[in-house]
Parts: structure tokens; sequence; C-alpha cells
């Protein structure tokens, strides 16, 4: 009969990424219905060759689907997500509003797909710099059982969604016209710059950015006692997070055998040619579904330790391709 899907958060970089994504695969999907704020409402987007238009969130209107995307920011998802699963449908939410309730799976299908089993309607898609970072070094802690990771992350504008992208395009123009650069979205101007995460620290020091991918790493990886250590950072990049990562294993595990383990494991692709000085840069990952994996080498401070670099499509893996591929298991694709 074919599939009824939702998506919240229409209008915005992630919702767009999944109304492409949703348009390119192969699922039957009988109706979308397409929801954003009440300024949004009205606007239309083709969908497989047809108009859809955009309507203003509401219960009544969220009844009958079968799947819903939530990616409109933890207040809608908590108002409007259990209502949408009353009604039926099973929500896969991108906002922070779940992703450590306790009964709530937070999922990287590469990583624990059978986490899904047990989600009672409400299912979680992780922060897009632990999403990333989770499918690059999974298959590593499978084979040698991380004990420790220090990461430093590099994010992209898209992070903070279009409005964010845009006013890096803005600065940009600004800067080479010699005008005065405008901060509306960031705190710090993002051109040609880099800050710290701009999310609130708390007393210990982190922001709360850095927290989200420790807490949620150790949910995802089943690991509540695993040591994870983030640095958080804003980069003048449009599209895709990088993440310089150092993790200390179990046993001692060899650069060539981290490097053949990850060239077969899923959502990634190994870029490391150390002849050539070629590795993940943001702009090969921008539109990849897959994790960019390099700078592989063993870390000659520590006798267990190993480093690598990452970059990941923050709007894809990081996001929209996330949700389409839980939503694809929930199928049975």
């Amino acid at each position: 009969m074919g599939l009824r899907i939702g998506i919240v958060g229409v209008t915005g970089a992630v919702g767009q990424e999944a109304l492409r994504l949703l348009e390119q695969g192969d699922l039957p999907i009988r109706e979308i219905r397409l929801f954003a704020s009440a300024r949004s409402a009205g606007r239309s987007f083709l969908f497989r060759g047809e108009p859809v238009r955009v309507e203003e969130v509401a219960t009544e209107r969220l009844a009958g689907l079968d799947y819903v995307f939530f990616s409109a920011g933890g207040s809608i998802s908590r108002r409007y997500a259990p209502e949408a699963v009353e009604g039926g449908a099973v929500v896969i939410d991108n906002s922070s509003a779940f992703r450590m309730t306790d009964g709530v799976p937070l999922v990287v299908p590469e990583v624990n797909a059978k986490a899904l089993g047990r989600h009672r309607g409400i299912i979680a898609n992780p922060n897009c710099t632990a999403a990333i970072l989770a499918t690059a070094v999974w298959p590593l802690h499978r084979a040698a059982g991380i004990e420790r990771m220090v990461v430093a992350t590099y994010q992209a504008a898209s992070g903070a969604g279009a409005k964010a992208l845009a006013e890096l395009d803005a600065q940009v123009r600004q800067y080479a016209a010699g005008e005065a650069i405008q901060k509306k979205v960031f705190p710090e101007q993002i051109a040609f710059n880099v800050f710290s995460h701009n999310t609130p620290i708390d007393e210990s020091g982190f922001n709360e950015e850095e927290n989200k991918v420790a807490q949620e790493i150790r949910k995802i990886f089943g690991e509540p006692d695993l040591g994870v250590c983030a640095t958080c950072i804003r980069v003048p990049v449009f599209r895709a997070h990088s993440e310089a990562i150092v993790i200390e294993t179990r046993r001692k595990l060899p650069a060539e055998e981290a490097r053949e383990i990850l060239s077969h494991a899923p959502g990634v692709t190994v870029v490391d040619d150390r002849k050539a000085n070629r590795f993940p840069t943001p702009l090969e990952a921008a539109g990849k579904r897959e994790v960019l994996v390099g700078r592989i080498r063993e870390d000659l401070s520590h006798p267990r330790a190993l480093a690598l670099f990452v970059s990941g499509d923050q709007l894809l893996k990081g996001a929209a391709w996330n949700a389409v591929q839980i939503l694809e298991l929930l199928a049975g694709r």
C-alpha cells in the first residue's frame, strides 16, 4: 500500500536534505506531508514530480502517518513528537530532546541498529558530531576495545542551520567588498575565523556540545564508563564537519590493521594516501553519505594509541541520511 511519511521542519537545512533523500530513494511512499512554522505554511516543494504544500504543524495534521521526521528543534519535538506517536506514527527525531531519555534508542545504524527493536515510538538521531565520530571509530572499538578517546572537532556552519550557512556566505561577500561584517547568528565572525562552539559552558569548563558528544557516544556504544574528552570548534566551512581523533585501546592496534579494518567498515571510505599527502577534507566529504577517514597512524607518545582524521557531511551522515537509514531499516529495507 505504501508508506505515509511526514517531515516536520522541512524548510530547514536538514529537512530539505531528508526530502531530497526520500525522493531519490526507492521506499514505497504513498503520501508525504510537509510541516513547518506558520510563516512557512503555504510554500510548496516538488516531490517525485508533484507539488506538496507545506502545512503548519499541528496535532491533528500528524494523525495517521506511519513515520514522522522531526528536525525543527527540541521544543517542537517535545511538544509534538509524543502526539505523533499517539496518532500511530514512529518518530525519528533529529533534535536533542530525547537523545538521553531512558527507553529511547539513540541510533547510528552502522553501530547499534539492534537498538531499533526496543523503541517505544520515538527514536533519536544523534548529535551530528557524535554520529560521524561513532561511524569512524566503532569498527576499531570492536577490534581492540577503546578505553579513552580525545577528539577535537572542526564544525561547519551547516551545524547551526540554514541561517548560519547564509551568514557565512554573506560575511565572505562583505569581506570581499570591504564592507563591515554583520553578525546575527554566531556571536563571533565566522568568515575567516575559528572559535569555540557557541553553546553554554558548565562548571567543569566544557560546553554543551562537548558534553553531548561524550554522553551520546557512551550511549550509542553501550559503554557508560568510556572516557571521552571533546573540544568543539566552529570553522568557516559551509558543510561537513571534521574531527581529529586519538583513541587509546585495550590492545595495541597497528596502523595497518586499523586501515584494513576501516577499508571494509560500513559507512566509511578510507582516504589515506601518504605519498600524495591526500587525506579527508570537508570539501570532499560534502555531499557524500560516507564518512571519510585518514591520517591513520600510531601515536608515538602512547604504546596503545592511534590517531586519525575524519570528515563527514553534517547534513547527511550527521543528520538526514542517518535518519533515512533508520527509516529504511524500520521499513524492512
